[in-house]
């Protein structure tokens, strides 16, 4: 799953990192592991911080939201992480995160509500995300 999301992230790269001329080629693969792990940070911190069940209506229902907490502070995390590890000023790494992490975190969702795409379940993506006691909190919160 984890590979996939870097695939996912790498498919949606060309504008904000690839053709990015802030950005050296040395550093493309870098940042796209780091928008990953960005990605996988944030939704694995609303595991920890007892925003599961907002995290789940953020992929069931993501129309409903004008704009998106996850992605929100995915974007950020990543800006920051474009800003003290790669050298970009703070408004190019805002540009750049803003030009990628939302497009990937859509797609991320669609993927999530497509029945025959398993990698990208929903349930897959808790599982991995949150481990192996993940299942019990997901059991209570469809009994509640």
């Amino acid at each position: 799953m984890f590979e996939k999301l870097f695939t996912l992230v790498k498919n949606n790269a060309g504008t904000a990192v690839i053709n990015n001329p802030l950005i050296s080629a040395e550093h493309h693969e870098a940042i796209i592991t780091e928008a990953s792990s960005c990605i996988i940070e944030v939704l694995k911190g609303q595991i920890e911080t007892g925003k599961l069940k907002d995290m789940i209506k953020y992929f069931q229902f993501p129309g409903i939201y004008s704009s998106n907490p996850l992605i929100g502070t995915t974007v950020n995390k990543f800006a920051n992480k474009l800003n003290n590890y790669y050298g970009l000023e703070p408004a190019d790494a805002l540009k750049t995160a803003n030009t990628l992490i939302p497009q990937v975190m859509q797609q991320l969702i669609d993927k999530s509500q497509n029945e025959s795409d398993k990698d990208f379940s929903l349930k897959h993506l808790l599982e991995l995300i949150g481990g192996n006691g993940i299942n019990a909190v997901l059991k209570q919160l469809a009994a509640a």
